[in-house]
């Protein structure tokens, strides 16, 4: 702590109380924004609800917005911090624990713990997951053949770990739990999906795909590599590019508010080719109307929680090659799917019905998107 505060770093502020409605915390991941995203679904879905994201930082700098930053060190180790976080939450109305990360640091030692000391106090829990958090590695490995557990026994390994205490985690709750891409209904059955939310006008207003006349601008952003399959598709695209029939671009380390401008200007956007779920980047993809192509599963379960086709193309990493090329020598189809995307996200993932699952859920009421 000393170190911290010789550095400048203050101690961070504690869940908002008072009498503006009810409160909820929605916390501490946030990742890529979500916990935000939902806080203020669930404000539209319900008007009388205040509801507060929150997420652990390493440091004074975070890429998305969210309602109470809390700086890891002071919540894993400052005790005074922690007691008064975990009695400002026992006057909320429901937490949403995500990740299974402790929103009061390490009071109890767990987010098991905190989660049966705020049930006990009457506050309503639920959990949330977002990926590889409760994602089985043996289960991807057994259906996936370029799984991205295979690229790393060790990660592949350590992710046993997680998902093993994250399944003990909803064991010893018994909580309700929301997960937020369909695939992992397949790892929890008993869930439900909370789908993720962009904000669909910030990413419009791109040129409709391919219509510039030029060499098309194929472009892949990985926020992480190995788990987008960046090398499995590296050669044949750099192939593509240096054959001049296309520009591709895999670009790293973009801020996120750029990432509207970086869409709009290609016409083709690869998302992910490990078997993994279409996720924030791809709907921001759909969003600014690009031509989506990426390795999806579980397109079934989408069609049936949504009652609409994924816009998005599919492809293998063994297939992108043929299917650019096609895309290129035929694109009416990739054209259709595109001029889609922006409709589709504003149904699924504007927050609209992410909101009215959190209201169903805090309601009590059965239903919801399972």
């Amino acid at each position: 702590m000393m170190k911290l505060a010789q550095r400048g770093v203050g101690k961070p502020g504690t869940a908002p109380t008072g009498d503006q409605g009810e409160r909820v915390l929605i916390g501490p991941a946030n990742s890529a924004g979500q916990g935000y995203q939902w806080a203020r679904s669930f404000e539209r879905a319900k008007p009388d609800v205040r509801a507060t994201s929150m997420q652990l930082i390493a440091d004074d700098a975070f890429k998305f917005p969210v309602d109470l930053p809390a700086h890891a060190g002071y919540a894993a180790f400052s005790r005074s911090w922690q007691r008064a976080q975990f009695e400002a939450l026992t006057q909320y109305r429901a937490v949403l624990i995500e990740s299974n990360r402790g929103v009061a640091g390490r009071l109890y030692n767990s987010a098991a713990g905190q989660a049966q000391a705020l049930t006990a106090r009457g506050v309503q829990v639920g959990l949330i997951f977002h990926g590889s958090d409760i994602r089985d590695p043996d289960r991807h490995l057994a259906v996936e053949p370029d799984s991205y557990f295979a690229s790393s026994p060790e990660f592949a390994e350590t992710m046993r770990g997680v998902t093993r205490r994250s399944q003990e985690l909803i064991a010893a709750t018994g909580a309700p739990v929301f997960v937020s891409t369909v695939d992992l209904l397949s790892d929890v059955p008993h869930a439900t999906w909370l789908p993720t939310v962009v904000d669909p006008p910030l990413w419009a207003g791109g040129q409709i795909p391919l219509s510039h006349g030029g060499v098309p601008q194929v472009v892949h952003v990985p926020s992480k590599s190995f788990i987008k399959g960046t090398e499995l598709i590296e050669e044949s695209m750099r192939e593509l590019h240096e054959l001049g029939l296309i520009r591709y671009q895999s670009v790293s380390g973009v801020p996120h508010s750029e990432m509207p401008e970086l869409y709009r200007s290609a016409d083709i956007v690869l998302d992910q080719f490990r078997g993994g779920p279409y996720g924030v980047a791809a709907c921001e993809a759909m969003a600014a109307g690009r031509i989506v192509v990426s390795h999806v599963p579980h397109r079934d379960r989408v069609a049936e929680l949504t009652g609409e086709e994924l816009p998005i193309i599919e492809a293998s990493a063994a297939a992108l090659r043929e299917t650019i090329l096609r895309i290129i020598a035929e694109p009416a189809e990739a054209l259709e799917r595109a001029a889609a995307g922006p409709g589709f996200v504003t149904r699924i993932h504007n927050g609209d019905k992410s909101g009215r699952v959190l209201a169903v859920w805090v309601d009590g009421v059965e239903g919801g998107a399972r």
